[in-house]
């Protein structure tokens, strides 16, 4: 039996009291988050009374935000959450309750109402919680530059899960040439809504550098949702089958092809924030642990749960 190493006189071990620490400061400011998430389902039972969207959902967006912003507590992240929870409401109307394809359209019409301001439909948990996300947002001294941005990202979102219901409702009748390619299908990765998450977020944290270059961190932004998109996709293929769900699987490519695009996204990304990893430094952060957060956590769990 060959002898341990004996550690040099240079060498020190990890501070393991440290990294603890650290890794409980984090859980801390998850559990807040959790908490706020669930007063927020309760406050919109009709938005999130299906069973998917179950206490694991709430803990499990607290702990991505947690964790991808560490140095944040839950009152920075409240609205990036906030958000977060809103499209799993979002996602599961228009999955999985809308029959027809007015009943999208009303409810983006709803939505984009609200987003310029109008008043919550009376009743309706969609509308109500996006105007309470909207006056936090609006709240920021940085919303009115951003507005318009703000509003197109939610559009995207909005107009991204509408198209993907067309895909799907065509396919269901028969019409299996009505998929899209997975090229197409990949450019409607809006519909994973992490770019509006991150824009809301970026308004509420008013940090000079970020709004300095929201530009260009909007458009990486929608590259590395492309990323969490197929990560997405590689771990539920067998849960969308059973859904009825769209999976980039479905469209030609097997795993080890998504896997390659994948990195192929991901070093384009780092290209891409080189440049303004001393300019804004907090959101390339920020979009990084997005991207390695998620990789690991889609390669062993998923955010819903069972129907």
């Amino acid at each position: 039996m060959t002898a341990p190493a004996v550690p040099g006189p240079g060498h020190r071990p990890p501070d393991l009291v440290q990294e603890a620490f650290g890794a409980g400061a984090v859980m801390a400011q998850a559990v807040r988050a959790g908490r706020d998430l669930v007063a927020c389902a309760e406050a919109h039972p009709d938005l999130f009374s299906a069973k998917p969207i179950d206490a694991t959902t709430y803990h499990a967006v607290a702990c991505a935000n947690a964790f991808g912003s560490p140095d944040l507590d839950a009152r920075a992240l409240r609205v990036a959450n906030r958000t977060s929870l809103w499209i799993f409401g979002l996602d599961w109307l228009v999955d999985h309750k809308a029959a027809a394809r007015e009943e999208i359209e009303d409810l983006n019409r709803r939505c984009l109402a609200v987003a310029d301001g109008g008043d919550p439909v009376p009743g309706d948990g969609l509308t109500g919680f996006l105007a309470e996300i909207r006056d936090e947002v609006a709240a920021s001294p940085a919303f009115p530059e951003l507005r318009a941005d703000w509003r197109a990202q939610l559009a995207r979102l909005l107009e991204a899960g509408a198209r993907e219901w067309d895909w799907k409702a065509a396919a269901a009748s028969g019409d299996k040439a009505a998929l899209p390619s997975f090229d197409t299908y990949l450019d409607n990765a809006d519909n994973y809504g992490s770019a509006w998450v991150n824009i809301s977020h970026w308004i509420v944290r008013a940090d000079p550098a970020t709004l300095a270059h929201t530009g260009p961190l909007q458009t990486i932004s929608r590259e590395v949702q492309k990323v969490l998109r197929l990560l997405n996709d590689l771990a539920t293929l067998d849960r969308d089958m059973t859904w009825g769900d769209l999976n980039a699987q479905m469209l030609g490519v097997d795993g080890a092809g998504i896997t390659a695009r994948i990195g192929e996204v991901v070093e384009g990304c780092r290209t891409l924030l080189a440049p303004l990893r001393n300019e804004c430094p907090e959101p390339v952060a920020y979009l990084e642990r997005q991207i390695g957060y998620s990789t690991a956590f889609y390669g062993v769990s998923d955010y819903w749960g069972s129907l």
